[in-house]
C-alpha cells in the first residue's frame, strides 16, 4: 500500500515525498481511512509508530490546502517538545499549501503566540496550560473548530492535565471530529474517550503496549556506586557511540552530565528545570552530532523525534513499565532497529522482571569484559539530601534578598512593580503523585515543561 491509495490532495503527496516518506506505517494504514472519512478515532499507538502523520494528514486534507485564517483544527499535547514536533510535521507536510499554524506552549514569551492567534491561524498545536491562559485573554477562539486531536493522552494524565483538558473541551463546539491517540489506555483515559468520542474507530485498542519490534534489549548488572564509571567505559571503548541516557531525576541528570563532561565525553542534558532555549539548543546540538550523549529525564521520553538514534540507555531503571516503553521508543523508530541498554542494580530485579513480562521474554544479561566491578570509584554521583536541601535554602534566601533590594529600589525611584506571572493563570495543576509541586501555579509548570 502507498500514500497514493488514500486519495490525498496532490499538494500533500508532494509534502510526503519531500519528507522522504515511502510506505505508510501500520498505524497510518489503519487510521488514515477512518480519519479521512471524518470518523472519530481512538488509537493505541506507541512512540515511533508514525502516528503524528496519521492525524496531521487528515487535518491538512480537511483544510483542502487553502488557509482561511480561522482556527479549524486544534491539537493538544502534553509537552513543549511534542508541540514543536507536531508543528514541524504540519509545516513540512503542508509546505505546498497555504495552511498557517502556530505552536503554543509555556517557557517562552507569550507575545508572539498571542499575536499569531489574533492574526488568524488555521491549526493550533498547544499544551493545555498556556492555551487556557490565552483563551482567558480572548486571544484564542475556537467557535469554528472542526477537528480536535489529543496526542499522548496518557502523558497528559501523568502530568495532571486532564482537568485543564476538560476545561478546554467545554469551550469547543460539540459538533466536531475528535481523535485521541495514547500509547496506553488507563481507566481515566478510557473514560475521557467515552466523554469525547462518538462511535469511534478503535485502532489497536486491545493490543498490549510493547516496545518496537526492532529494539534489541540488554541488562547490564552493576552496583549503584559503579554505574557512572561503567557508562563512561562504554563510551570510551566505543561500545556505544552516541546515546540518549535516561535518569530518574533532574538532579541526577545534571550530575551525570557533569560527570560525563569531566570524562571528556561531549554531552548536555534536557529536563524540566532547563529553559526552553537551553532545551532546544541541547537537542539541536545532539541532532547535529556535536554531542555523543544527551542526558534526559522522562520528560524527553515523548515528543522528541531523533532519527537514526542507535542507543537508548536507562542509567536508572524506570519506576513504571510504560516509561520503559516510551524511553526505548526513541530508538528503532519507523520500523528501524536500535539498542536499549539498562544499568540495573541488585535492587532493580523486580522492576526488570516487570519489563521482561511486557517484552515477552527474558532480557539477556551482559557484563563488560575487563571492567572492574569491585573497586569503589572516586566521588559519588548523588549529592547527600541534607547538602541539597541546604543549597536550595541558600538559593531561596538569595532570591528573597534580591527581591527585597529590588522593591526598595523601586520605592525610591517611584517605579511601579510588575505583576508576577505575565498573564499566567492562578489555576492549580492538580496531579496525583506530584506532591506539593503539583499545586504550583502555571509558571512552575513552565519550568517543568508541562505547558
Amino acid at each position: 500500500m502507498s500514500f497514493n491509495d488514500f486519495s490525498l490532495d496532490p499538494a500533500l503527496l508532494r509534502g510526503i515525498s519531500d519528507l522522504g516518506f515511502t510506505d505508510p506505517t501500520p498505524i497510518q494504514v489503519a487510521a488514515l481511512p477512518e480519519a479521512l472519512a471524518g470518523r472519530d478515532v481512538l488509537a493505541a499507538a506507541m512512540t515511533g509508530s508514525g502516528k503524528t502523520a496519521a492525524f496531521v494528514l487528515p487535518i491538512l486534507q480537511r483544510l483542502k490546502g487553502h488557509g482561511s485564517g480561522v482556527t479549524r483544527a486544534l491539537v493538544l499535547t502534553p509537552t513543549r517538545e511534542l508541540t514543536a514536533q507536531v508543528r514541524e510535521h504540519v509545516a513540512m507536510l503542508g509546505r505546498h499549501t497555504n495552511v498557517r499554524s502556530v505552536a503554543v506552549f509555556g517557557g517562552v514569551k507569550q507575545g508572539p503566540q498571542e499575536r499569531a492567534l489574533r492574526s488568524g491561524v488555521d491549526v493550533v498545536i498547544a499544551t493545555p496550560g498556556r492555551l487556557l491562559d490565552l483563551i482567558g485573554q480572548g486571544a484564542a477562539r475556537f467557535d469554528r473548530l472542526e477537528i480536535l486531536v489529543l496526542d499522548e493522552a496518557d502523558r497528559m494524565l501523568d502530568m495532571g492535565f486532564l482537568p485543564d483538558v476538560r476545561r478546554i473541551l467545554a469551550k469547543l463546539p460539540v459538533r466536531r471530529q475528535t481523535m485521541l491517540f495514547s500509547a496506553t489506555l488507563p481507566q481515566p483515559i478510557v473514560q475521557l474517550s467515552r466523554d469525547m468520542l462518538t462511535n469511534p474507530a478503535r485502532i489497536n485498542v486491545e493490543r498490549r503496549a510493547a516496545p518496537a519490534t526492532g529494539v534489541t534489549h540488554a541488562v547490564l548488572p552493576v552496583p549503584e556506586r559503579l554505574k557512572a564509571t561503567l557508562l563512561v567505559e562504554l563510551f570510551r571503548r566505543d561500545e556505544v557511540r552516541t546515546a540518549l541516557v535516561f535518569t530518574r531525576t533532574k538532579h541526577r541528570a545534571n550530575r551525570l552530565a557533569l560527570h560525563l563532561g569531566k570524562a571528556g565525553i561531549p554531552c548536555d542534558r534536557i529536563h524540566g528545570n532547563r529553559s526552553q532555549p537551553q532545551r532546544e539548543a541541547a537537542l539541536a546540538a545532539f541532532k547535529r552530532g556535536h554531542l555523543r550523549v544527551l542526558v534526559a529525564t522522562d520528560l524527553a521520553s515523548r515528543g522528541i523525534d531523533l532519527a537514526d538514534l542507535p542507543h537508548v540507555i536507562n542509567f536508572d531503571v524506570p519506576a513504571q513499565v510504560d516509561d520503559y516503553i516510551h524511553r526505548v521508543g526513541r530508538t528503532a523508530r519507523a520500523e528501524a532497529t536500535g539498542n536499549a541498554m539498562t544499568l540495573a542494580t541488585p535492587g532493580d530485579e523486580q522492576a526488570i522482571a516487570a519489563i521482561e513480562h511486557v517484552v515477552g521474554r527474558r532480557i539477556p544479561r551482559r557484563t563488560l569484559e575487563g571492567f572492574n566491578y569491585v573497586d569503589m570509584p572516586a566521588g559519588n554521583l548523588e549529592v547527600p539530601v541534607a547538602e541539597r536541601i541546604a543549597a536550595i535554602r541558600a538559593q531561596k534566601a538569595g532570591e528573597r534578598t534580591r527581591a527585597r533590594a529590588n522593591a526598595e529600589r523601586r520605592s525610591r525611584t517611584g517605579t511601579p512593580s510588575r505583576g508576577g506571572g505575565g498573564g499566567a493563570s492562578s489555576r492549580p495543576a492538580t496531579a496525583a503523585g506530584h506532591g506539593a509541586g503539583a499545586h504550583r501555579r502555571s509558571n512552575t509548570q513552565h519550568r517543568r515543561g508541562g505547558r
